[in-house]
């Protein structure tokens, strides 16, 4: 059985990130996407448009000196424009490390990402490792 095209975006997406293409990953996204991160530190909130998201995904770069990655674990569409998809990500960040279970549910519409919420195992946990803005 194919694999749906939501689910195929998705996972596609999630390639491109791994290898920091991220031109394939601004081409699977509306220009006035949104990400919505979880918790109150510098890396929550919610970024709006395809060039805040990209900064965001960056900053995650510079935060952990490019030890920043993501192992994707599943992939759920729903097969109305939704999909959950949910992984393991890792960093360093000064003596600190991290990894953790998360996942993000998102939203496409015409083939393209136009919304991504993010859920994570521990928000405190995820909160204390990515620190307030310095």
């Amino acid at each position: 059985m194919a694999e749906h095209p939501d689910a195929a975006l998705v996972r596609r997406g999630y390639e491109a990130f791994s290898t920091g293409d991220m031109d394939t990953v601004r081409s699977l996204m509306t220009s006035d996407c949104t990400h919505h991160s979880p918790g109150s530190s510098q890396m929550s909130g919610h970024f709006k448009g395809a060039d805040n998201v990209l900064a965001h995904f960056g900053q995650l770069m510079e935060l952990t000196h490019g030890t920043f990655r993501v192992e994707l674990e599943g992939v759920y569409p729903d097969g109305r424009g939704h999909v959950m998809a949910t992984h393991k990500w890792y960093g360093d960040r000064g003596d600190r490390g991290i990894e953790m279970h998360g996942g993000i549910f998102f939203t496409i519409v015409g083939g393209k990402i136009t919304d991504g919420d993010e859920c994570v195992q521990d928000i405190d946990e995820s909160d204390a490792f990515w620190g307030q803005a310095e």
